[in-house]
């Protein structure tokens, strides 16, 4: 078996999953070959992934042109070229979903973010991509809002396997949880196959350091200025001390006991935004059991070459601290509730620009 630093990762309990998917990492083998030599067992896509992999390429040129010729609209052809590539990466991935019994070797679509605020539109559209995909190691990225909530419940509560993303709030991210074993109750009481229903919850993590330290740096105090460059980590940890709780609960474990799968934390957003910050601080700070880090192909390629090849994970009095510093945040005058607004409401709209240009760029062919 091959031996890397990723590889050392993995058996660190941290599922490595690579954030970028493209036709040209399809047809190269390219995806197949980060399997084996990376450890990678996973894939997610968001709306920027296919704006820089379709307008920003010609790969897609030709397909994109026959099917406009057919007369479907815009939408269409971009989702017909979009689950193209999540089809043939979930059969990339199918061996590792099937010998992880599913609980790893998944690919991640995600609903139009214009839906970010409708209930029935989201679970609509995401069982629409269910059916055109038509993987079993699928997962529907849907967005942490307050209508997205109640849209994994719903989702869950009829056995479709989802990626919930754009988690900044320790709060929210609570509820995303009640929401996953709410909909898994339903889905049992419905007398739903439990061992079908995947779920992951995705904590943004740097875009939280972005927004702090701009606030510290305005504050300007001494103790505001320690905690540049930490808060971040901080809330990830601090994610971590609640999954640890709830999925160690009687109610997970009745759940469990008919073959239901944890909600394994993912951290994305890890590439490093600040330069002066070292380039896989929210990788090798982040290592904890049954966790996923999706990374940009870059950070992955940083990893590789110098990452720590036998990490230690976090425990939990580093959650301990971890929530001391969040507190030490607040108390230096950063309001938590106005940051994880902020970035979630940013968040939403970053992927509804992503995803209009991906339409307009397809449009102008």
């Amino acid at each position: 078996m091959s031996t890397s630093n990723l590889h050392g990762l993995h058996h660190a309990g941290v599922a490595v999953w690579s954030d970028s998917i493209s036709k040209a990492m399809l047809d190269s083998g390219d995806l197949t070959r980060r399997l084996s030599e990376e450890a990678v067992t996973g894939v997610t896509s968001n709306p920027t992934i296919f704006s820089n992999a379709i307008v920003g390429s010609d790969d897609y040129t030709a397909k994109l042109t026959e099917l406009k010729s057919s007369g479907l609209s815009t939408e269409k052809v971009v989702k017909a070229l979009m689950a193209d590539d999540i089809q043939r990466a979930c059969d990339v991935l199918a061996d590792v979903h099937s010998s992880t019994d599913g609980k790893d070797g998944f690919v991640s679509v995600e609903v139009s973010p214009t839906l970010a605020d409708d209930v029935k539109a989201t679970v609509a559209e995401a069982r629409a991509w269910v059916k055109q995909i038509d993987r079993p190691n699928l997962l529907v990225k849907v967005p942490a809002t307050l209508a997205g909530v109640k849209a994994v419940r719903k989702l869950i509560g009829e056995g479709v396997s989802v990626n919930v993303t754009l988690i900044f709030s320790l709060e929210r991210y609570s509820e995303v949880i009640d929401a996953y074993l709410d909909g898994l109750d339903h889905y049992n009481e419905m007398g739903g196959d439990l061992t079908k229903v995947a779920s992951v919850a995705s904590f943004f993590v740097s875009r939280f350091d972005t927004e702090v330290d701009k606030r510290l740096e305005q504050i300007g105090t001494p103790e505001a200025r320690a905690l540049m460059g930490k808060t971040a980590v901080a809330n990830a940890r601090a994610a971590y001390g609640i999954f640890t709780n709830e999925f160690g609960s009687t109610r997970y474990g009745m759940l469990a006991m008919k073959g239901a799968h944890p909600q394994k934390p993912l951290w994305a957003s890890t590439s490093t935004k600040n330069p002066e910050y070292d380039d896989l601080l929210y990788v090798e700070e982040l290592v904890a059991a049954n966790t996923i880090n999706t990374m940009p192909l870059d950070t992955i390629a940083a990893y590789q070459d110098h990452g720590t090849p036998n990490p230690i994970a976090f425990n939990a009095v580093d959650v301990a601290h971890a929530k001391a510093t969040l507190h030490h945040m607040e108390t230096a005058g950063v309001d938590y509730n106005g940051v994880v607004e902020t970035l979630e409401q940013e968040g939403v709209d970053k992927f509804v620009a992503s995803w209009n240009e991906l339409l307009k760029g397809a449009e102008s062919v």
